[in-house]
Protein backbone atom coordinates (compact mmCIF):
# COMPACT_ATOMS: atom_id res chain seq x y z
CA UNK A 1 0.00 0.00 0.00
CA UNK A 2 2.78 2.40 0.83
CA UNK A 3 4.34 1.87 -2.58
CA UNK A 4 1.00 2.40 -4.32
CA UNK A 5 0.38 5.55 -2.31
CA UNK A 6 3.63 6.99 -3.52
CA UNK A 7 2.64 6.34 -7.13
CA UNK A 8 -0.71 8.12 -6.71
CA UNK A 9 0.92 11.11 -5.04
CA UNK A 10 3.51 11.37 -7.79
CA UNK A 11 1.28 11.05 -10.83
CA UNK A 12 -2.33 11.38 -9.73
CA UNK A 13 -5.12 9.12 -10.97
CA UNK A 14 -7.87 9.67 -13.52
CA UNK A 15 -10.24 12.27 -12.25
CA UNK A 16 -7.96 13.56 -9.51
CA UNK A 17 -7.74 17.29 -8.88
CA UNK A 18 -4.12 17.26 -10.04
CA UNK A 19 -5.07 15.76 -13.41
CA UNK A 20 -8.10 18.00 -13.94
CA UNK A 21 -6.08 21.14 -13.19
CA UNK A 22 -3.52 20.49 -15.93
CA UNK A 23 -4.26 23.14 -18.62
CA UNK A 24 -2.79 21.18 -21.57
CA UNK A 25 -0.79 18.11 -22.51
CA UNK A 26 2.87 18.40 -21.71
CA UNK A 27 5.40 18.80 -24.50
CA UNK A 28 5.36 20.71 -27.78
CA UNK A 29 2.08 20.40 -29.61
CA UNK A 30 1.91 19.65 -33.31
CA UNK A 31 0.77 22.46 -35.57
CA UNK A 32 -1.54 21.08 -38.31
CA UNK A 33 -0.10 23.38 -40.99
CA UNK A 34 3.45 22.32 -40.14
CA UNK A 35 2.47 18.64 -40.22
CA UNK A 36 0.90 19.06 -43.64
CA UNK A 37 3.91 21.04 -44.92
CA UNK A 38 6.48 18.50 -43.71
CA UNK A 39 4.51 15.54 -45.03
CA UNK A 40 4.26 17.21 -48.43
CA UNK A 41 8.02 17.88 -48.49
CA UNK A 42 8.91 14.32 -47.53
CA UNK A 43 6.39 12.81 -49.94
CA UNK A 44 6.90 9.07 -50.26
CA UNK A 45 10.48 9.16 -49.01
CA UNK A 46 11.22 6.61 -46.28
CA UNK A 47 11.17 7.92 -42.71
CA UNK A 48 14.32 6.03 -41.70
CA UNK A 49 16.66 7.46 -39.08
CA UNK A 50 19.61 7.61 -41.48
CA UNK A 51 17.66 9.99 -43.73
CA UNK A 52 17.24 12.64 -41.02
CA UNK A 53 19.85 15.03 -42.45
CA UNK A 54 18.40 14.69 -45.96
CA UNK A 55 14.94 15.52 -44.58
CA UNK A 56 16.34 18.51 -42.68
CA UNK A 57 17.81 19.75 -45.97
CA UNK A 58 14.37 19.52 -47.60
CA UNK A 59 12.89 21.76 -44.93
CA UNK A 60 15.84 24.19 -44.85
CA UNK A 61 15.84 24.53 -48.65
CA UNK A 62 12.08 25.07 -48.76
CA UNK A 63 11.57 27.33 -45.75
CA UNK A 64 14.98 28.98 -45.41
CA UNK A 65 15.28 27.78 -41.81
CA UNK A 66 14.23 25.08 -39.38
CA UNK A 67 11.35 26.50 -37.35
CA UNK A 68 10.20 24.85 -34.09
CA UNK A 69 6.83 23.74 -35.52
CA UNK A 70 8.51 22.07 -38.51
CA UNK A 71 11.03 20.34 -36.26
CA UNK A 72 8.22 18.97 -34.09
CA UNK A 73 6.33 17.80 -37.16
CA UNK A 74 9.44 16.08 -38.51
CA UNK A 75 10.04 14.34 -35.17
CA UNK A 76 6.47 13.04 -35.20
CA UNK A 77 6.69 11.96 -38.83
CA UNK A 78 9.97 10.06 -38.26
CA UNK A 79 8.90 8.70 -34.85
CA UNK A 80 11.97 10.23 -33.21
CA UNK A 81 12.33 12.17 -29.99
CA UNK A 82 12.42 15.91 -30.60
CA UNK A 83 15.78 16.00 -28.83
CA UNK A 84 17.21 13.69 -31.51
CA UNK A 85 16.09 16.10 -34.21
CA UNK A 86 17.56 19.10 -32.41
CA UNK A 87 20.88 17.51 -31.46
CA UNK A 88 21.52 16.62 -35.09
CA UNK A 89 20.23 19.84 -36.67
CA UNK A 90 22.15 22.15 -34.34
CA UNK A 91 25.42 20.33 -35.01
CA UNK A 92 25.64 21.44 -38.66
CA UNK A 93 26.45 25.01 -39.69
CA UNK A 94 24.18 25.10 -42.74
CA UNK A 95 21.00 24.49 -40.77
CA UNK A 96 19.36 27.63 -39.33
CA UNK A 97 17.59 26.28 -36.24
CA UNK A 98 15.20 28.83 -34.73
CA UNK A 99 14.09 29.19 -31.13
CA UNK A 100 10.48 29.99 -30.23
CA UNK A 101 9.70 33.54 -31.29
CA UNK A 102 13.01 34.01 -33.09
CA UNK A 103 12.77 35.93 -36.36
CA UNK A 104 13.45 34.08 -39.58
CA UNK A 105 16.79 34.84 -41.24
CA UNK A 106 16.80 37.05 -44.34
CA UNK A 107 15.67 35.19 -47.47
CA UNK A 108 19.16 35.18 -48.97
CA UNK A 109 22.54 34.34 -47.46
CA UNK A 110 25.95 35.28 -48.85
CA UNK A 111 28.74 33.18 -47.38
CA UNK A 112 32.22 34.67 -47.74
CA UNK A 113 35.13 32.35 -47.10
CA UNK A 114 37.58 33.70 -44.53
CA UNK A 115 40.04 30.79 -44.47
CA UNK A 116 43.71 31.39 -45.08
CA UNK A 117 43.97 31.91 -48.85
CA UNK A 118 40.79 33.96 -49.03
CA UNK A 119 41.93 36.09 -46.08
CA UNK A 120 45.23 36.67 -47.89
CA UNK A 121 43.31 37.79 -50.97
CA UNK A 122 41.08 40.32 -49.21
CA UNK A 123 38.13 38.46 -47.71
CA UNK A 124 37.95 40.71 -44.64
CA UNK A 125 37.57 43.85 -46.75
CA UNK A 126 34.96 42.10 -48.92
CA UNK A 127 32.92 41.08 -45.89
CA UNK A 128 33.04 44.60 -44.47
CA UNK A 129 31.94 46.13 -47.77
CA UNK A 130 29.09 43.67 -48.24
CA UNK A 131 27.83 44.16 -44.70
CA UNK A 132 27.29 47.80 -45.54
CA UNK A 133 26.19 47.49 -49.14
CA UNK A 134 24.39 44.22 -49.86
CA UNK A 135 20.98 45.68 -49.17
CA UNK A 136 17.80 44.51 -47.45
CA UNK A 137 16.93 40.86 -47.22
CA UNK A 138 20.55 39.67 -47.44
CA UNK A 139 22.60 38.11 -44.68
CA UNK A 140 26.41 38.18 -44.85
CA UNK A 141 28.06 35.22 -43.12
CA UNK A 142 31.72 34.41 -42.57
CA UNK A 143 32.29 30.86 -43.75
CA UNK A 144 35.15 28.38 -43.45
CA UNK A 145 36.82 27.08 -46.60
CA UNK A 146 34.34 26.41 -49.42
CA UNK A 147 36.81 24.61 -51.67
CA UNK A 148 37.57 27.43 -54.10
CA UNK A 149 40.97 28.55 -52.84
CA UNK A 150 42.37 28.81 -56.36
CA UNK A 151 39.77 31.49 -57.06
CA UNK A 152 40.09 33.50 -53.85
CA UNK A 153 38.42 35.39 -52.43
CA UNK A 154 35.45 33.07 -52.85
CA UNK A 155 31.82 33.56 -51.90
CA UNK A 156 28.51 31.75 -52.21
CA UNK A 157 25.53 33.83 -53.25
CA UNK A 158 22.71 31.59 -52.16
CA UNK A 159 24.00 28.32 -53.58
CA UNK A 160 25.95 29.88 -56.44
CA UNK A 161 29.68 29.74 -55.79
CA UNK A 162 31.42 32.88 -57.04
CA UNK A 163 35.10 32.96 -57.93
CA UNK A 164 37.37 35.98 -57.40
CA UNK A 165 34.50 37.71 -55.69
CA UNK A 166 34.29 41.49 -55.48
CA UNK A 167 31.66 43.68 -53.88
CA UNK A 168 30.40 44.78 -57.28
CA UNK A 169 30.13 41.23 -58.64
CA UNK A 170 28.32 39.92 -55.56
CA UNK A 171 25.82 42.80 -55.60
CA UNK A 172 25.28 42.31 -59.34
CA UNK A 173 24.57 38.61 -58.77
CA UNK A 174 22.08 39.51 -56.05
CA UNK A 175 20.35 42.00 -58.34
CA UNK A 176 20.15 39.49 -61.19
CA UNK A 177 18.93 36.65 -58.99
CA UNK A 178 21.92 34.44 -59.80
CA UNK A 179 21.65 32.30 -56.69
CA UNK A 180 21.68 28.79 -58.19
CA UNK A 181 24.74 26.92 -59.47
CA UNK A 182 25.68 27.04 -63.12
CA UNK A 183 26.83 23.69 -64.51
CA UNK A 184 30.09 23.91 -66.52
CA UNK A 185 31.03 21.70 -69.44
CA UNK A 186 32.34 18.33 -68.31
CA UNK A 187 33.09 14.87 -69.71
CA UNK A 188 29.68 13.23 -69.81
CA UNK A 189 28.77 9.56 -70.12
CA UNK A 190 28.79 9.36 -73.92
CA UNK A 191 32.17 11.04 -74.33
CA UNK A 192 33.66 8.95 -71.53
CA UNK A 193 32.44 5.68 -73.06
CA UNK A 194 33.60 6.75 -76.53
CA UNK A 195 37.11 7.09 -75.07
CA UNK A 196 37.05 3.57 -73.63
CA UNK A 197 35.32 4.35 -70.38
CA UNK A 198 33.78 1.54 -68.30
CA UNK A 199 35.78 -1.09 -70.20
CA UNK A 200 37.71 -1.93 -67.03
CA UNK A 201 34.47 -2.32 -65.07
CA UNK A 202 33.02 -4.61 -67.73
CA UNK A 203 36.15 -6.75 -67.69
CA UNK A 204 35.93 -7.05 -63.93
CA UNK A 205 32.30 -8.07 -64.05
CA UNK A 206 32.61 -10.56 -66.91
CA UNK A 207 35.46 -12.44 -65.21
CA UNK A 208 38.26 -11.24 -67.48
CA UNK A 209 39.90 -9.62 -64.46
CA UNK A 210 39.69 -11.65 -61.24
CA UNK A 211 39.44 -9.76 -57.97
CA UNK A 212 42.80 -11.00 -56.77
CA UNK A 213 44.50 -9.65 -59.89
CA UNK A 214 42.84 -6.25 -59.55
CA UNK A 215 43.89 -5.91 -55.91
CA UNK A 216 47.42 -7.09 -56.74
CA UNK A 217 47.65 -4.43 -59.45
CA UNK A 218 46.68 -1.75 -56.98
CA UNK A 219 49.23 -3.06 -54.48
CA UNK A 220 52.00 -3.04 -57.08
CA UNK A 221 51.07 0.46 -58.26
CA UNK A 222 51.71 1.92 -54.77
CA UNK A 223 48.32 3.68 -54.90
CA UNK A 224 47.49 5.07 -51.47
CA UNK A 225 44.58 6.79 -49.81
CA UNK A 226 44.79 10.33 -51.17
CA UNK A 227 42.36 11.95 -48.78
CA UNK A 228 45.21 12.45 -46.33
CA UNK A 229 45.87 9.19 -44.49
CA UNK A 230 47.92 7.52 -47.21
CA UNK A 231 46.97 3.93 -46.36
CA UNK A 232 47.78 1.46 -49.20
CA UNK A 233 44.62 1.03 -51.26
CA UNK A 234 44.99 -2.61 -52.25
CA UNK A 235 45.67 -3.62 -48.66
CA UNK A 236 42.54 -1.80 -47.45
CA UNK A 237 40.41 -3.57 -50.09
CA UNK A 238 41.86 -6.91 -48.93
CA UNK A 239 41.03 -6.21 -45.28
CA UNK A 240 37.41 -5.29 -46.02
CA UNK A 241 36.93 -8.19 -48.40
CA UNK A 242 38.09 -10.63 -45.69
CA UNK A 243 35.34 -9.52 -43.31
CA UNK A 244 31.96 -11.31 -43.29
CA UNK A 245 29.16 -9.53 -45.15
CA UNK A 246 27.10 -7.58 -45.67
CA UNK A 247 29.67 -4.92 -46.54
CA UNK A 248 29.36 -1.29 -47.59
CA UNK A 249 31.39 1.21 -49.61
CA UNK A 250 31.54 4.83 -48.44
CA UNK A 251 33.14 7.57 -50.53
CA UNK A 252 34.60 10.52 -48.68
CA UNK A 253 33.93 13.59 -50.83
CA UNK A 254 33.83 15.97 -47.87
CA UNK A 255 37.14 17.73 -48.50
CA UNK A 256 36.85 20.59 -46.03
CA UNK A 257 40.57 21.08 -45.38
CA UNK A 258 41.44 24.73 -46.13
CA UNK A 259 43.44 24.85 -49.32
CA UNK A 260 41.95 21.63 -50.76
CA UNK A 261 39.79 21.52 -53.89
CA UNK A 262 41.06 18.56 -55.94
CA UNK A 263 37.99 16.36 -55.46
CA UNK A 264 35.75 19.20 -56.58
CA UNK A 265 37.88 19.48 -59.72
CA UNK A 266 37.52 15.79 -60.58
CA UNK A 267 33.78 15.71 -59.90
CA UNK A 268 33.11 18.84 -61.94
CA UNK A 269 35.29 17.93 -64.94
CA UNK A 270 35.59 14.13 -65.29
CA UNK A 271 33.07 12.47 -62.94
CA UNK A 272 32.81 9.12 -64.73
CA UNK A 273 36.47 8.24 -64.21
CA UNK A 274 35.78 8.47 -60.49
CA UNK A 275 32.44 6.67 -60.82
CA UNK A 276 34.04 3.78 -62.71
CA UNK A 277 36.71 3.45 -60.02
CA UNK A 278 33.96 3.51 -57.41
CA UNK A 279 31.98 0.73 -59.15
CA UNK A 280 35.15 -1.38 -59.42
CA UNK A 281 35.70 -0.97 -55.67
CA UNK A 282 32.05 -1.84 -55.07
CA UNK A 283 32.50 -5.01 -57.14
CA UNK A 284 35.78 -5.94 -55.44
CA UNK A 285 34.39 -5.90 -51.90
CA UNK A 286 30.89 -7.05 -52.92
CA UNK A 287 29.27 -4.03 -51.30
CA UNK A 288 25.56 -4.09 -50.56
CA UNK A 289 25.31 -0.35 -51.22
CA UNK A 290 27.63 2.54 -52.03
CA UNK A 291 27.31 5.88 -50.25
CA UNK A 292 28.85 9.08 -51.61
CA UNK A 293 29.17 11.70 -48.87
CA UNK A 294 29.51 15.08 -50.62
CA UNK A 295 30.10 18.38 -48.87
CA UNK A 296 27.23 20.85 -49.10
CA UNK A 297 29.55 23.54 -50.44
CA UNK A 298 29.72 21.66 -53.79
CA UNK A 299 26.26 22.21 -55.35
CA UNK A 300 27.65 21.88 -58.89
CA UNK A 301 29.12 18.46 -58.15
CA UNK A 302 25.87 17.48 -56.46
CA UNK A 303 23.84 18.25 -59.57
CA UNK A 304 26.33 16.48 -61.85
CA UNK A 305 26.35 13.35 -59.69
CA UNK A 306 22.55 13.18 -59.56
CA UNK A 307 22.44 13.32 -63.37
CA UNK A 308 25.25 10.86 -64.01
CA UNK A 309 24.23 8.30 -61.37
CA UNK A 310 20.77 8.23 -62.98
CA UNK A 311 22.46 7.67 -66.35
CA UNK A 312 24.45 4.73 -64.94
CA UNK A 313 21.20 3.18 -63.76
CA UNK A 314 19.57 3.64 -67.16
CA UNK A 315 22.60 2.08 -68.87
CA UNK A 316 22.47 -0.95 -66.60
CA UNK A 317 25.85 -0.24 -65.00
CA UNK A 318 24.36 0.31 -61.55
CA UNK A 319 21.35 -1.24 -59.86
CA UNK A 320 18.66 1.38 -59.19
CA UNK A 321 19.12 2.70 -55.67
CA UNK A 322 22.47 0.97 -55.09
CA UNK A 323 24.40 4.27 -55.21
CA UNK A 324 23.24 6.67 -52.52
CA UNK A 325 24.28 10.33 -52.68
CA UNK A 326 24.31 12.00 -49.28
CA UNK A 327 24.71 15.73 -48.79
CA UNK A 328 26.74 17.11 -45.90
CA UNK A 329 25.60 20.17 -44.02
CA UNK A 330 28.67 22.25 -43.22
CA UNK A 331 30.89 20.32 -40.80
CA UNK A 332 34.62 19.91 -41.48
CA UNK A 333 34.84 17.13 -38.91
CA UNK A 334 32.80 14.88 -41.21
CA UNK A 335 35.90 14.54 -43.38
CA UNK A 336 37.16 12.27 -40.59
CA UNK A 337 36.10 8.81 -41.71
CA UNK A 338 34.18 7.67 -38.65
CA UNK A 339 32.48 11.07 -38.23
CA UNK A 340 31.40 10.75 -41.87
CA UNK A 341 29.82 7.37 -41.09
CA UNK A 342 27.93 8.88 -38.17
CA UNK A 343 26.64 11.64 -40.44
CA UNK A 344 25.57 9.18 -43.14
CA UNK A 345 23.58 7.43 -40.41
CA UNK A 346 21.76 10.71 -39.79
CA UNK A 347 23.50 11.69 -36.58
CA UNK A 348 25.94 14.31 -35.33
CA UNK A 349 29.37 13.90 -36.93
CA UNK A 350 31.21 12.84 -33.80
CA UNK A 351 34.33 10.73 -34.44
CA UNK A 352 34.21 7.22 -33.07
CA UNK A 353 36.81 5.70 -30.80
CA UNK A 354 39.07 3.19 -32.54
CA UNK A 355 39.38 0.23 -32.56
CA UNK A 356 37.24 -1.21 -33.99
CA UNK A 357 38.10 0.31 -37.35
CA UNK A 358 35.54 0.91 -40.11
CA UNK A 359 36.91 -2.02 -42.12
CA UNK A 360 35.48 -4.22 -39.36
CA UNK A 361 32.65 -2.17 -37.84
CA UNK A 362 31.68 0.69 -40.10
CA UNK A 363 28.46 1.93 -41.65
CA UNK A 364 25.41 0.55 -39.87
CA UNK A 365 27.78 -1.64 -37.85
CA UNK A 366 29.02 -3.55 -40.91
CA UNK A 367 32.46 -3.82 -42.55
CA UNK A 368 32.94 -0.74 -44.71
CA UNK A 369 35.48 0.25 -47.33
CA UNK A 370 36.15 3.99 -47.19
CA UNK A 371 37.96 5.63 -50.09
CA UNK A 372 38.59 9.18 -51.23
CA UNK A 373 37.44 10.54 -54.60
CA UNK A 374 40.97 10.98 -55.96
CA UNK A 375 42.03 7.48 -54.93
CA UNK A 376 39.22 5.91 -56.94
CA UNK A 377 39.79 8.30 -59.83
CA UNK A 378 43.12 6.59 -60.56
CA UNK A 379 41.82 2.98 -60.42
CA UNK A 380 40.60 2.64 -64.07
CA UNK A 381 43.83 4.09 -65.46
CA UNK A 382 46.00 1.84 -63.30
CA UNK A 383 44.11 -1.25 -64.49
CA UNK A 384 44.17 -0.12 -68.12
CA UNK A 385 47.84 0.90 -68.22
CA UNK A 386 49.26 -1.52 -65.67
CA UNK A 387 50.63 -0.89 -62.18
CA UNK A 388 54.08 0.05 -63.48
CA UNK A 389 52.56 2.99 -65.36
CA UNK A 390 51.52 4.61 -62.06
CA UNK A 391 54.40 3.39 -59.90
CA UNK A 392 56.85 4.54 -62.58
CA UNK A 393 55.87 8.15 -62.03
CA UNK A 394 57.57 10.09 -59.31
CA UNK A 395 60.62 12.12 -58.38
CA UNK A 396 63.25 11.89 -55.70
CA UNK A 397 62.65 8.20 -55.12
CA UNK A 398 58.89 8.48 -54.65
CA UNK A 399 56.18 6.61 -56.59
CA UNK A 400 52.95 7.64 -58.27
CA UNK A 401 51.06 10.79 -59.15
CA UNK A 402 49.59 13.38 -56.79
CA UNK A 403 46.94 15.99 -57.34
CA UNK A 404 48.15 19.18 -55.70
CA UNK A 405 45.67 21.94 -54.84
CA UNK A 406 47.85 25.05 -55.13
CA UNK A 407 46.71 28.48 -53.95
CA UNK A 408 48.18 31.65 -52.52
CA UNK A 409 50.86 33.93 -53.96
CA UNK A 410 51.48 32.20 -57.30
CA UNK A 411 50.69 33.36 -60.81
CA UNK A 412 48.67 30.29 -61.78
CA UNK A 413 46.89 28.65 -58.84
CA UNK A 414 44.75 25.59 -59.38
CA UNK A 415 44.78 21.80 -59.52
CA UNK A 416 48.18 20.47 -60.60
CA UNK A 417 48.65 16.77 -61.37
CA UNK A 418 52.35 16.17 -60.79
CA UNK A 419 54.73 13.41 -59.81
CA UNK A 420 54.87 12.35 -56.19
CA UNK A 421 58.04 13.66 -54.59
CA UNK A 422 58.08 16.94 -56.50
CA UNK A 423 59.31 19.81 -54.33
CA UNK A 424 57.38 22.97 -53.55
CA UNK A 425 59.93 25.02 -55.48
CA UNK A 426 59.55 22.80 -58.56
CA UNK A 427 55.77 22.90 -58.23
CA UNK A 428 55.75 26.70 -58.14
CA UNK A 429 58.22 27.13 -61.00
CA UNK A 430 57.08 24.35 -63.35
CA UNK A 431 53.34 24.24 -62.77
CA UNK A 432 52.31 27.63 -61.39
CA UNK A 433 54.26 30.09 -63.54
CA UNK A 434 56.33 31.22 -60.58
CA UNK A 435 55.43 33.63 -57.81
CA UNK A 436 52.83 36.34 -58.34
CA UNK A 437 54.25 39.63 -59.58
CA UNK A 438 55.83 41.67 -56.81
CA UNK A 439 55.91 38.77 -54.33
CA UNK A 440 58.96 36.97 -52.96
CA UNK A 441 58.62 33.34 -51.88
CA UNK A 442 58.62 33.21 -48.08
CA UNK A 443 57.02 29.92 -47.03
CA UNK A 444 54.38 27.33 -47.78
CA UNK A 445 51.86 24.97 -46.25
CA UNK A 446 52.55 21.52 -47.75
CA UNK A 447 49.31 19.91 -46.58
CA UNK A 448 46.59 22.43 -45.89
CA UNK A 449 45.54 23.68 -42.48
CA UNK A 450 46.72 20.52 -40.71
CA UNK A 451 50.05 20.23 -42.49
CA UNK A 452 52.13 22.93 -40.79
CA UNK A 453 54.14 25.78 -42.34
CA UNK A 454 57.66 25.59 -43.78
CA UNK A 455 60.02 28.41 -44.87
CA UNK A 456 61.16 28.88 -48.48
CA UNK A 457 64.62 27.69 -47.42
CA UNK A 458 63.02 24.23 -46.99
CA UNK A 459 61.23 24.19 -50.34
CA UNK A 460 63.38 21.39 -51.75
CA UNK A 461 61.90 18.63 -49.59
CA UNK A 462 60.07 15.98 -51.67
CA UNK A 463 56.34 16.32 -51.19
CA UNK A 464 54.97 12.90 -50.27
CA UNK A 465 53.91 10.72 -47.39
CA UNK A 466 56.71 10.19 -44.90
CA UNK A 467 58.99 13.00 -46.08
CA UNK A 468 57.71 15.91 -44.01
CA UNK A 469 56.99 14.47 -40.57
CA UNK A 470 60.51 15.06 -39.24
CA UNK A 471 59.98 18.77 -39.91
CA UNK A 472 56.69 18.88 -38.00
CA UNK A 473 54.56 18.81 -41.17
CA UNK A 474 52.30 16.48 -43.17
CA UNK A 475 51.36 16.27 -46.83
CA UNK A 476 47.78 15.27 -46.00
CA UNK A 477 45.59 15.97 -49.02
CA UNK A 478 48.43 17.81 -50.81
CA UNK A 479 46.96 21.27 -50.44
CA UNK A 480 49.86 23.67 -50.98
CA UNK A 481 49.31 27.28 -49.90
CA UNK A 482 52.16 29.62 -50.86
CA UNK A 483 53.11 32.60 -48.67
CA UNK A 484 55.16 35.60 -49.72
CA UNK A 485 57.16 38.33 -48.05
CA UNK A 486 53.88 40.23 -47.57
CA UNK A 487 52.46 37.52 -45.29
CA UNK A 488 53.05 36.74 -41.63
CA UNK A 489 53.42 33.11 -40.57
CA UNK A 490 52.01 34.05 -37.17
CA UNK A 491 48.89 35.54 -38.78
CA UNK A 492 48.56 32.43 -40.92
CA UNK A 493 48.84 30.20 -37.84
CA UNK A 494 46.16 32.23 -36.06
CA UNK A 495 43.84 31.93 -39.05
CA UNK A 496 44.32 28.15 -39.03
CA UNK A 497 43.68 27.88 -35.30
CA UNK A 498 40.52 29.99 -35.61
CA UNK A 499 39.33 27.51 -38.23
CA UNK A 500 39.92 24.55 -35.93
CA UNK A 501 38.24 26.35 -33.03
CA UNK A 502 35.16 26.85 -35.18
CA UNK A 503 35.18 23.31 -36.60
CA UNK A 504 35.93 21.29 -33.47
CA UNK A 505 33.01 18.94 -32.86
CA UNK A 506 33.34 19.56 -29.13
CA UNK A 507 33.34 15.90 -28.15
CA UNK A 508 36.72 15.90 -26.37
CA UNK A 509 38.04 18.55 -24.01
CA UNK A 510 41.64 18.75 -25.33
CA UNK A 511 40.45 19.81 -28.78
CA UNK A 512 37.39 21.83 -27.77
CA UNK A 513 39.10 23.83 -25.03
CA UNK A 514 42.59 23.65 -26.51
CA UNK A 515 41.66 25.36 -29.78
CA UNK A 516 39.71 28.07 -27.98
CA UNK A 517 42.47 28.79 -25.46
CA UNK A 518 45.12 28.77 -28.19
CA UNK A 519 43.22 31.37 -30.20
CA UNK A 520 42.94 33.57 -27.13
CA UNK A 521 46.66 33.31 -26.41
CA UNK A 522 47.62 33.90 -30.05
CA UNK A 523 45.58 37.12 -30.14
CA UNK A 524 47.70 38.62 -27.36
CA UNK A 525 50.36 41.23 -28.23
CA UNK A 526 52.95 38.79 -26.90
CA UNK A 527 52.72 35.04 -27.35
CA UNK A 528 53.27 32.94 -24.22
CA UNK A 529 55.38 30.33 -25.99
CA UNK A 530 55.81 27.87 -23.07
CA UNK A 531 52.07 27.84 -22.39
CA UNK A 532 51.20 27.47 -26.08
CA UNK A 533 53.59 24.53 -26.37
CA UNK A 534 52.16 22.87 -23.26
CA UNK A 535 48.63 23.34 -24.57
CA UNK A 536 49.61 21.93 -27.96
CA UNK A 537 51.16 18.85 -26.38
CA UNK A 538 47.93 18.13 -24.50
CA UNK A 539 45.92 18.45 -27.74
CA UNK A 540 48.29 16.19 -29.67
CA UNK A 541 48.42 13.50 -26.98
CA UNK A 542 44.81 13.42 -25.80
CA UNK A 543 42.45 14.44 -28.63
CA UNK A 544 40.19 11.69 -29.95
CA UNK A 545 40.75 12.30 -33.65
CA UNK A 546 43.09 13.92 -36.13
CA UNK A 547 41.46 17.35 -35.94
CA UNK A 548 42.65 18.06 -32.43
CA UNK A 549 45.88 16.10 -32.89
CA UNK A 550 46.91 18.14 -35.95
CA UNK A 551 45.40 21.52 -35.03
CA UNK A 552 48.63 22.80 -33.36
CA UNK A 553 50.83 22.00 -36.38
CA UNK A 554 50.58 25.49 -37.86
CA UNK A 555 51.31 27.11 -34.51
CA UNK A 556 54.25 24.86 -33.66
CA UNK A 557 55.91 25.18 -37.06
CA UNK A 558 55.47 28.96 -37.00
CA UNK A 559 57.29 29.00 -33.65
CA UNK A 560 59.96 26.67 -35.03
CA UNK A 561 60.62 28.14 -38.46
CA UNK A 562 59.45 31.78 -38.30
CA UNK A 563 60.59 33.21 -34.94
CA UNK A 564 60.87 36.66 -36.51
CA UNK A 565 57.09 36.71 -37.11
CA UNK A 566 56.04 35.78 -33.57
CA UNK A 567 54.49 38.70 -31.59
CA UNK A 568 56.75 39.64 -28.71
CA UNK A 569 54.89 42.64 -27.30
Amino acid sequence: MAEGARVVRAYGHPGSARTRARPRTKGRQLHPAAVERVRALLGDRPRRRDLLIEHLHLIQDSQGCLAPDDMAALADEMKLALTEIYETATFYAHFDVLDDGEARPPPLTVRVCDSLTCEMMGADALIEALEGGAGEGVRIVRAPCIGACDRAPAAEVGHNQMSNATTERVIAALADGRTRPEIPDYVGFDDYVADGGYQMLRECRDGSRPVEGVIEALENSSLRGLGGAGFPTGRKWTFVRAEPGPRYLAINADEGEPGTFKDRYFLETDPHRFLEGMLIADWAVEAEETYIYLRDEYPVAHKILIEEIARLEREGLAEPGSIVLRRGAGAYICGEESAMLESIEGKRGLPRHKPPFPAQVGLFGQPTLINNVETLYWVPDILANGPDWFAGKGRNGRKGLRTFSVSGRVKQPGVKIAEAGITARELIDEYCGGMADGHVFKGYLPGGASGGILPASMADIPLDFGTLEEHGCLIGSAAVIVLSDRDSAADAALNLMRFFEDESCGQCTPCRAGCEKSVGLMRQPKWDEPLLRELSRAMIDASICGLGQAAPNGLLTALRHFPEDIPDG
